[in-house]
């Protein structure tokens, strides 16, 4: 797979782990790309789901985990020449759902802590809006061929990033800060994409 199109997490971390996993799944198994994304995102719910009952480090492993497996489904489907449009759109339409229920977990491990419900509230939900409208900003771009390969449009805020920062402030016990951070990367890059698009769009 190109690694332009790799984020910074899967280029230097991810892929040193999804490679050889991948190979030996083409080599010794039967398991299907389709197999692997469905175990990818049950990851991510299982994260979610330990997030949750404030198995911080367990919830951050899981979704750091979720973010490899979610490379080799694609490394998979490569190697096994087996890559398909249903394949792509079903990996696109989990992680979407693997988010949220991350981002939902964190947010009711914050809810037993935090007295503040309102503003654990308005944190999580954009959080979570700014985590989902990354995926669809880019999409829509490339729709009218404007593509963010580099910097920080490319790559701040993409899923292997955020899972990532998610594992930190798992490991960290800091669930709030988390979402903070989320909140803060995932619209700041979003924002930065409408400009970004404005300009070459005229």
């Amino acid at each position: 797979m190109p690694k332009g199109w790799d984020g910074i997490i899967s280029r230097y971390v991810n892929r040193k782990f999804s490679r050889p996993v991948a190979g030996f799944l083409a080599k010794k198994t039967r398991i299907t790309p389709n197999h692997v994304t469905i175990l990818s995102f049950l990851l991510g719910v299982f994260s979610g789901v330990a997030f949750s009952f404030h198995q911080s480090i367990i919830g951050g492993v899981l979704a750091q985990t979720a973010s490899i497996m979610d490379g080799v489904d694609g490394d998979l489907a490569v190697l096994t020449r087996n890559e398909s449009r249903f394949g792509s759109y079903l990996d696109s339409v989990l992680d979407r759902y693997g988010d949220a229920v991350i981002v939902l977990g964190l947010m009711f491990n914050v809810l037993t802590f935090k007295g503040d419900f309102i503003k654990v509230l308005l944190v999580s939900f954009t959080a979570l809006f700014g985590s989902l409208m990354v995926s669809y900003s880019r999409s829509k771009a490339e729709s009218l061929n404007v593509f963010f390969k580099t910097g920080i449009s490319g790559y701040a805020a993409n899923r292997d990033v955020r899972l990532f920062v998610i594992m930190i402030g798992g490991i960290l016990n800091q669930a709030y800060i988390t979402l903070v951070t989320l909140a803060a990367i995932t619209n700041f890059v979003v924002f930065k994409r409408l400009f970004d698009v404005g300009k070459k769009g005229g």
